[in-house]
Formats: C-alpha cells, structure tokens, sequence
C-alpha cells in the first residue's frame, strides 16, 4: 500500500509539491500523485517532471490534459477520475493540493 497520494487539481502548487515529493525520496516514503483540472498545467514544469520518476504512480486526468494541451503527448499516463478513486483505496493518505 502506497504511504501518500498527492492529489493535484491546482496549477499553483509547485512551491508545495515539489519539496514534500523530495522529503518522501529522503524519507523512503511511498508516493503517487494524481493529478487534474488547472493541475495538469504543472506538468510543464522541468523541475516536477524530475521527481515524478521517484513517484509509484502518477496519473493526469485525460479529460483535463485534453482540455488545456489539446493532442500533445502527456508526460505521464492519462487516466480518469476512475484511476483517482482507485488509487485512493491503494493509498493509506491523502494530501490534496
């Protein structure tokens, strides 16, 4: 069972979740992130995309990636609201952002 779910609906909280993503590297934390509407525009941030390797498991909501990015090739695996809610049961917290 993975320890946190970042979930990620804003596109302003990179300040946030790039440094509890290294703590949980530091720290042997399992992690994942989910991440959807206004959110999704963090993934053109270099910085993030650097510790999203170190994640079990990150999602964009296809929906949202569509909506803000069109057909561009999502750096991560598209999923649905489906995938949020099963990553929820697999995960013992979640920290929304």
């Amino acid at each position: 069972m993975t320890e946190l779910l970042f979930l990620v609906a804003s596109a302003k909280t990179a300040t946030v979740l790039e440094p509890l993503a290294s703590a949980c590297g530091r720290n042997g934390t399992s992690w994942c992130c989910f991440i959807t509407g206004e959110g999704v525009k963090q993934l053109k941030n270099t910085e993030l995309l650097k510790l999203l390797p170190n994640a079990e498991r990150v999602i964009a909501c296809e929906h949202s990636w569509h909506e803000f990015f069109g057909s561009l090739e999502c750096p991560v695996e598209l999923g649905s609201q489906t995938t949020n809610s099963e990553m929820m049961i697999e995960t013992k917290r979640v920290i929304s952002l």
